[in-house]
């Protein structure tokens, strides 16, 4: 069977575009592209769009090659991947909401991120004046007796962010539910364009608030690979204990969360205290508690000094102590895993199907981490495993979370340990002609995934895809035949982003 590299011979290879290759190919070898997706040979890592072209990056499952295959629009349209593939829906709306670009034969036509109140079609794109409107959006229909319908939101209670689910139930169990996002779309992709590789790092670590160190990161990896820059192993090396920090704050979070969801907030209040620790620890060390602005293209903007050290180890020897107790505390809590064993079960053929990453796809066998696959600096040289459990429920999600809260306490000792010396940050400089780079960083929800184009130092183009626009899909089957009062913890448990997903 032809490779993915075989895939890229048909089509013509675009120069300096690193550290994957990328080729133009016409619609004959982007439809075939399409069906070996759906075969389950290769992943789909992202679909995005330009005024007149559409990009698809795959990773092959076996080989973990990854390519991007681009097709011209010259008429605005292009084969519809989402036809053979679901979990390609929503990114080709999006990219019909933004340039304007129709994919032949989409099942699934409504607007996604657009709702009518923009003022113009095809902001990024060929744009043209709207009338703003108040059409209300067209949610599936359910057939059968008896059924109701209950809408939630966009408003919810606390500062949890804006998002519609719109349930059809037959007494209280679930027979569908539909989601409606794009509530909290900044524009961002937009902003971007024109602007300084600096300014466009600041504006990536604001996709997404709990994951700013992994977009930062993400982004300055896309720059440096366009750019064949060489970062300093010092920022390397910081740049992972800055993920790992990010990554253990918000697990500690959600596994509060996720109990309080179901009526045992005596975990929520140890688990937000520890979090807390890590807030303050990151807030010393890095001057900024979500550490934002840290990470740049070329390295860090901001060294650790032997404070910053002292306080995130007392952060850690306060976790190591009260942690194993709040674990067996969840373990021993008949009540408690009652309502998480057996609830909002995602498959592993759905989880293989939609790419899932982090904790959604390993709680139903995918092993996929980009620490390992593709890999990245200094994560070879670190000692850590990726848990995997295959029960796909709440209780496998919480499961996930709690171990890999163990491995970020052992990866955070191993890089404060064995952290080396040296300058912090090599200069991007300005290089002429068009430059393209990619990266695919791991996050706490999963793999977040930046495409961008360079010319003369500024952006020409910038994608950033969240791992929530393969995850939300999933919850809506999750929660399927179980009762609407397990739906925060259903939801709670994949805690996917509205803004990373917005953009």
């Amino acid at each position: 069977m032809p490779s993915l590299i075989d895939l890229m011979l048909e089509g013509r290879s675009i120069p300096r575009h690193h550290p994957w290759p990328r080729a133009v190919v016409d619609a004959s070898v982007w439809s075939f592209a399409a069906n070996e997706l759906t075969r389950g040979r290769w992943s789909l890592l992202g679909i995005w769009g330009e005024p007149s072209a559409v990009h698809m990056a795959i990773i092959d499952r076996d080989t973990a090659e990854i390519v991007v295959v681009s097709i011209d629009c010259p008429d605005r349209v292009y084969p519809s991947v989402g036809k053979h593939h679901p979990p390609a829906l929503r990114l080709e709306r999006t990219v019909n909401d933004l340039f304007g670009l129709s994919a032949t034969d989409l099942p699934d036509t409504r607007r996604w991120l657009d709702h009518n109140s923009w003022g113009v079609r095809s902001p990024l794109g060929n744009r043209v004046d709207a009338l703003p409107t108040t059409a209300p959006y067209p949610f599936l229909p359910v057939d059968g007796d008896g059924m109701h319908q209950i809408a939630v939101g966009p408003v919810h209670a606390g500062i949890i962010e804006p998002g519609h689910f719109r349930f059809t139930a037959s007494g209280e169990t679930v027979v569908r539910m539909e989601q409606r996002l794009g509530y909290t779309h900044k524009g961002i992709e937009g902003l971007m364009r024109g602007t300084s590789i600096e300014r466009a790092s600041q504006l990536a670590g604001r996709v997404a608030g709990d994951s700013t160190v992994a977009y930062a990161y993400a982004f300055s990896r896309a720059a440096e690979a366009a750019l064949q820059l060489a970062v300093p192993d010092r920022a390397l090396w910081l740049r992972a204990l800055l993920a790992e920090l990010e990554r253990l704050a918000n697990h500690l979070g959600d596994i509060g969360a996720i109990c309080n969801d179901a009526s045992f907030g005596l975990m929520q209040a140890h688990c937000n205290v520890l979090r807390e620790d890590v807030l303050r620890a990151a807030g010393i060390a890095f001057g900024h508690r979500l550490m934002r602005d840290v990470i740049v293209p070329g390295g860090l903007a901001r060294d650790l000094d032997a404070a910053g050290q002292a306080g995130i180890r007392a952060a850690l020897d306060n976790i190591h102590v009260r942690f194993p107790a709040l674990v067996e505390l969840y373990d021993n809590t008949a009540s408690l895993q009652d309502r998480t064993v057996g609830t909002g079960v995602v498959t592993a053929a759905l989880a293989r199907q939609y790419s899932a990453g982090g904790y959604v796809g390993r709680a139903s066998g995918r092993a996929f981490d980009a620490r390992r696959t593709p890999g990245y600096p200094p994560y070879d040289a670190l000692r850590f495993e990726v848990p995997v459990l295959d029960e796909g429920d709440v209780n496998a999600r919480i499961w996930i979370r709690i171990r890999e809260v163990e491995q970020s306490l052992s990866l955070v000792n191993q890089i404060l340990d064995r952290l080396p010396g040296g300058s912090l940050r090599v200069p991007p400089g300005i290089e002429t002609g068009p430059r393209e780079g990619m990266a695919l960083v791991e996050g706490f929800r999963g793999d977040i995934m930046v495409w961008l184009r360079l010319d003369g130092g500024q952006i020409e183009r910038c994608h950033l895809r969240d791992p929530s626009w393969f995850q939300w899909p999933l919850l809506e089957a999750a929660v399927e035949d179980n009762i609407v009062a397990d739906f925060p913890l259903c939801n709670k448990s994949f805690n996917c982003s509205y803004s990373g997903q917005d953009l």
